[in-house]
C-alpha cells in the first residue's frame, strides 16, 4: 500500500467514501463525527448517488483507518471509493 492509498492527502482533492447510512440525520451524524478528527477541514455529503458518498478534505495527512474507526463508533461504516489520480 502507498501513502495515497492509506491516507487522506491535504489539498482540494479530498477522499471519497461510500457509506451504509441512508437517512439525512445519520449522514449529519457521520459528518459531525468526522469533523471532530484533528486535521479534517470539511466533509461534503452527496445524497444524489447510492450508496451515499462522503468526501473528506483535510489540512494534514490523515490515515483512512482513523476515519473508519470514528464512523464505526457511531454505528455506521465508510469505505474508500477511489484513489487520487496522480
Amino acid at each position: 500500500m502507498s501513502l495515497i492509498t492509506n491516507n487522506i492527502i491535504p489539498g482540494n482533492h479530498g477522499r471519497v467514501f461510500g457509506t451504509n447510512a441512508k437517512e439525512d440525520s445519520d449522514l449529519k451524524s457521520i459528518e459531525k463525527s468526522i469533523l471532530e478528527i484533528n486535521g479534517v477541514k470539511e466533509v461534503a455529503i452527496n445524497n444524489h448517488v447510492f450508496p451515499r458518498e462522503i468526501t473528506v478534505y483535510s489540512t494534514k495527512i490523515i490515515n483512512i483507518n482513523e476515519i473508519e474507526t470514528k464512523v464505526k463508533s457511531i454505528g455506521f461504516h465508510v469505505i474508500p471509493k477511489e484513489n487520487l489520480d496522480v
